[in-house]
């Protein structure tokens, strides 16, 4: 039991080393090209499309844009709008009591009339906060009228793809490293924060991002989720956009001056003031989000929006902001994915069920990556799982364990091929002289000493087959016993082996037919046989012995045999013909099954029946140029 169990073992694990390696290489190479980057495109889309397939959210409340449209612009007939209407926009805000007001205005040059009464608004109040542009190229300053702390910066960085998935917070000055620069969305959340009482300062767990009430942001680091070697030159975050066709209240600039809007919509809010037209460039593109009237494209002042709206959500509902795991953490998920289709291969080793096999595994991966980013914030490696899943389930891992799986069908039909070579051998030679024996011995029509003779041959011949048996197992060259003893080297022109056996089986003594034969007839043409492998050279000459043999022992009366192979009209066929009693069964015995199945394979035919007046035929016969299409599976 032990050893059979060990065995298993040792054929599992050599099962293992041949069809796991392809697989394990992919998994590497997959890792390698992520490492290297080449991987972040395909994250970034599937991050984009599971962030659009998450369920509705409610509208947030405490974010209102005040939009300044085409219809706005009309009204206005001025653009850019003067600074005179921003000034009487902004006077009106203030009279709704919000708790902050973001202007996503460039207004670092007077837009004439009203500059000096928006400088003067600017100057009084504190509650305002203006914009600038601190990275090239475009560089864009703020007002003057501004101090710093009511200033933030809008760059947006941009993916290689052009979309743009990160938020800036806050980074280094560029003009004095010792102070730093804060955005438009995190200056307004201070001030909301400051005035609910909400504590803000450095994380603890981690040093270089923000804390509020305990609640640490998380930050985008170098290698972050799907990104490699990225670096923002400071706080930066990934966009967990509010999925909602309209996630804030949108008023316009005629509405407030209008006085067309309800108070208590702008009280103790965020409110941000800018452009949602396309006469400014102020668009940036996304494809986490699918009802963007837009396609593809987000106002400015909405993005600004989204990101206050996922850090209050945060901060006050517990909404989870989009993070990730640890590299460790990342490449251990991808290489349980990338290992899981090669069990599968093992497993199922069927081409059906292994693509239902893994079907069903990479829906499953595909959920376990939207149910942890919709639920958790948590953004997993699911683009180069299931990449290394697909490939891996449906490629080179499954093809390796068919390959060896064939290999092992293809042992079991060599061992078939063995144990009925060793038969015909048997049956050709031992089994003839037994019979013999036994005949004489009911009939006791011959000498006891001769009886003796007949099954001390009997007694060496077996001897003589176990040890050709031992002798062509170890050595290469190949070769065939026939029942008289001679050994044949397979590697001689075929006419020359069928010589070999007509000559030496119809010598021998033990088939008392042959006695009374009179005439014996043999030609055996020459024939091109490069493409007759080995196999097939030995089943033929088999055929001839087999054929031969049941002249000698069933053919009553026999006085004339001819064994012939003739090639004409690109056939080749053999055949053995005798003038004896002719067939006197109709039951088919396993030498005829075993040359039905060899003509069969050789693509050719076989007969063996009775002649008129008296007599049999037995014939193989086949077109040697379609052999090297066919393999031997006898």
């Amino acid at each position: 039991m032990q050893r059979r169990i060990w065995n298993r073992i040792r054929q599992e694990f050599g099962l293992w080393s041949l069809a796991a390696p392809p697989g394990i290489m992919l998994l590497v190479m997959v890792i390698l090209i992520r490492i290297a980057g080449g991987m972040q495109s395909w994250e970034w889309m599937l991050l984009d499309t599971m962030l659009r397939l998450r369920p509705v959210e409610k509208l947030d409340e405490r974010v209102v844009i005040v939009g300044i449209d085409e219809k706005d612009i009309q009204w206005v007939g001025q653009y850019p709008v003067p600074d005179e209407k921003i000034a009487e926009l902004l006077t009106k805000l203030e009279t709704y009591q919000p708790l902050a007001i973001g202007l996503d205005i460039f207004k670092n040059v007077p837009v004439e009339p009203g500059g000096e009464q928006l400088t003067r608004l600017f100057q009084e109040n504190t509650n305002i906060i203006g914009i600038e542009k601190i990275l090239p190229p475009g560089e864009t300053s703020p007002p003057r009228s501004l101090p710093p702390q009511q200033v933030g910066f809008v760059d947006l960085p941009n993916d290689e793809d052009g979309k743009n998935r990160r938020y800036l917070l806050y980074t280094s000055n560029p003009q004095n490293v010792n102070k730093d620069k804060y955005s438009l969305a995190l200056q307004l959340i201070t001030k909301y924060f400051q005035n609910n009482a909400i504590n803000i300062g450095t994380g603890k767990n981690d040093p270089n991002t923000i804390m509020f009430n305990q609640v640490e942001l998380p930050r985008i680091t170098k290698n972050f989720g799907g990104y490699v070697d990225v670096d923002d030159g400071g706080l930066s975050i990934l966009m967990n956009f509010r999925n909602n066709p309209q996630p804030f209240h949108v008023v316009s600039l005629r509405d407030i001056l209008n006085e067309k809007v309800n108070a208590k919509l702008l009280r103790d809010r965020i409110v941000l003031v800018g452009n949602r037209n396309m006469s400014t460039d102020d668009i940036f593109y996304t494809s986490a989000l699918s009802s963007l009237k837009l396609s593809g494209q987000i106002y400015g002042i909405d993005y600004h929006a989204h990101v206050i709206s996922q850090i209050l959500s945060r901060v006050i509902d517990s909404r989870p902001m989009l993070h990730s795991w640890g590299d460790s953490e990342e490449y251990a998920w991808i290489f349980i994915w990338g290992f899981l289709p090669i069990v599968i291969g093992r497993i199922t080793q069927s081409v059906w069920r292994n693509l239902l096999s893994v079907g069903v595994a990479g829906f499953c991966l595909f959920s376990c990556g939207y149910v942890m980013l919709w639920v958790w914030g948590i953004w997993i490696p699911v683009a180069p799982s299931l990449l290394v899943l697909a490939v891996n389930g449906l490629g080179l891992s499954a093809f390796a364990f068919y390959q060896h799986d064939q290999y092992l069908r293809a042992q079991i039909n060599e061992r078939q091929n063995t144990i009925q070579h060793t038969f015909t051998i048997i049956h050709n030679g031992p089994l003839q002289t037994l019979a013999y024996g036994l005949k004489h011995m009911r009939a006791q029509d011959i000498p006891y000493e001769q009886l003796v003779g007949q099954f001390e041959k009997l007694n060496q011949e077996i001897r003589e087959i176990g040890e050709f048996l031992k002798l062509e197992a170890l050595t290469k060259e190949e070769s065939l016993r026939l029942g008289s003893g001679l050994i044949l080297e397979l590697n001689r022109p075929l006419h020359d082996l069928l010589y070999e056996v007509y000559s030496s089986t119809l010598e021998r003594q033990e088939f008392e037919h042959f006695k009374t034969l009179k005439v014996k007839i043999r030609n055996f043409d020459p024939i091109d046989d490069k493409y007759l492998s080995r196999e097939y050279k030995r089943e033929i000459c088999l055929f001839l012995e087999e054929a031969l043999c049941n002249v000698g022992k069933h053919a009553q009366g026999v006085k004339r045999v001819q064994a012939s192979g003739v090639y004409s009209a690109n056939k080749y066929k053999l055949s053995v013909k005798d003038n004896g009693s002719g067939i006197q069964s109709k039951l088919e015995n396993k030498g005829t099954k075993h040359f039905k199945l060899l003509a069969k394979q050789l693509g050719g035919e076989f007969r063996r029946e009775s002649l008129s007046p008296c007599g049999t035929i037995c014939e193989l016969s086949w077109t040697p140029l379609i052999i090297q299409n066919s393999k031997f599976k006898i």
